[in-house]
């Protein structure tokens, strides 16, 4: 294959989001980093050097990385992933944050394996779902080795827990499987499968279906389960239509909880209103829609799903934070891609925006 120029309007999109997501959390984090550091700026420092800068470096190397080497890395890199999602249960290595082992920590710098995770899932289902062969032949041979990871990767992160990941990956698989070509009848058994162990994990654990009653009736506990989303409702609602100006939110003054994690939107409705909100829906959605257009020209079956995986990850994940802090879903605690603080998620995002500006380079 012959290389071409990248997409570069895909890569201004994403640069653009990033230094507006930075500029954002320099705002959001002011009074965290205050009574973390007596700094005002220790988190954007930190997602600088730790996120910023060394995602920057990880998008240069795969962005030059010809997309074809992946197929043959994809078996090893998920394996690796896994192994590396299973040290959270070392004691030694993982750490507990708000009741959840996510982090490993191997004490000049700590990471959260399941970022770098839904890369290696991604890599991996295009590349076994993206060999030659009529499709359904090549989705029957492929079944079993998948719901092998699939499981082992659901029983790692149920343990955590965090079953919104385990949402995002079902959600990734259920994509790239149609795109392959699997009957959609066989997708919606699965969807209804999948729907039914939910909601039996929902049950299992008070607290998850506690947050489903809040969602349904935020007010019923508006000091305990439903402080959170009461706080971001009313971000969202004082921040008007044009906001109360940059830097100038009331509820990253200890009111809303996760101001730089999953909350970040609310921020942004606050400070820069409806009209900035929107704009960065939009910028999402535009991102997604040059994704689509990259994996609709790639030449071979594994550009297509993979291209279309790395798109279906960035728009899902932003889809769910936004919709969940804006009460039209349950709250998930999932981040959203290149805006909320988080090292970890900033380089996989980056590294997996690289892989897709390289496939961008062989589009027909």
């Amino acid at each position: 294959m012959k290389a071409h120029q990248p997409d570069y309007i895909l890569i201004s999109t994403v640069f653009f989001l990033v230094f507006l997501g930075l500029i954002i959390l320099s705002s959001a984090s002011a009074v965290l980093s205050q009574d973390v550091s007596s700094q005002s700026y220790y988190f954007l420092k930190h997602q600088l050097i730790y996120g910023f800068t060394l995602g920057l470096i990880g998008f240069l190397i795969c962005q030059r990385i010809p997309y074809t080497y992946w197929q043959k890395l994809a078996f090893p890199l998920i394996v690796a992933s896994l192994i590396l999602l299973s040290l959270v249960f070392i004691p030694q290595l993982g750490y507990e944050h708000s009741g959840a082992k996510r982090w490993v920590d191997f004490g000049f710098f700590s990471m959260q394996p399941f970022e770098f995770v839904k890369i290696t899932f991604i890599l991996y289902l295009s590349a076994i779902l993206g060999r030659r062969g009529k499709p359904q032949e090549v989705i029957k041979n492929s079944l079993v080795p998948i719901l092998v990871i699939v499981g082992i990767l659901a029983l790692l992160l149920y343990f955590q827990p965090n079953l919104s990941a385990i949402g995002i990956i079902i959600l990734i698989a259920g994509l790239i499987y149609f795109l392959a070509g699997m009957k959609i009848s066989y997708i919606l058994v699965i969807a209804g499968i999948a729907l039914a162990g939910f909601w039996a994990l929902i049950k299992s654990a008070p607290y998850r279906l506690s947050r489903l009653t809040i969602f349904l009736h935020p007010e019923l506990d508006p000091q305990g389960q439903g402080y959170q989303i009461n706080q971001a409702l009313l971000a969202i609602g004082s921040g008007g239509l044009f906001g109360l100006g940059l830097g100038h939110s009331v509820q990253k003054w200890k009111y809303l909880p996760e101001p730089i994690g999953d909350s970040i939107f609310a921020i942004i409705a606050e400070e820069l209103g409806f009209v900035g909100a929107c704009f960065l829906v939009f910028l999402f959605v535009f991102l997604a829609w040059r994704g689509i257009q990259i994996a609709r020209r790639a030449p071979d079956k594994f550009g297509f799903l993979l291209a279309s995986g790395i798109t279906g990850w960035f728009f899902f994940q932003s889809f769910i934070n936004m919709a969940a802090i804006s009460g039209l879903m349950p709250l998930t605690g999932m981040p959203l891609p290149f805006i909320s603080y988080g090292g970890s998620a900033m380089v996989a995002s980056l590294i997996g925006v690289g892989i897709l500006v390289n496939v961008s380079k062989y589009t027909k």
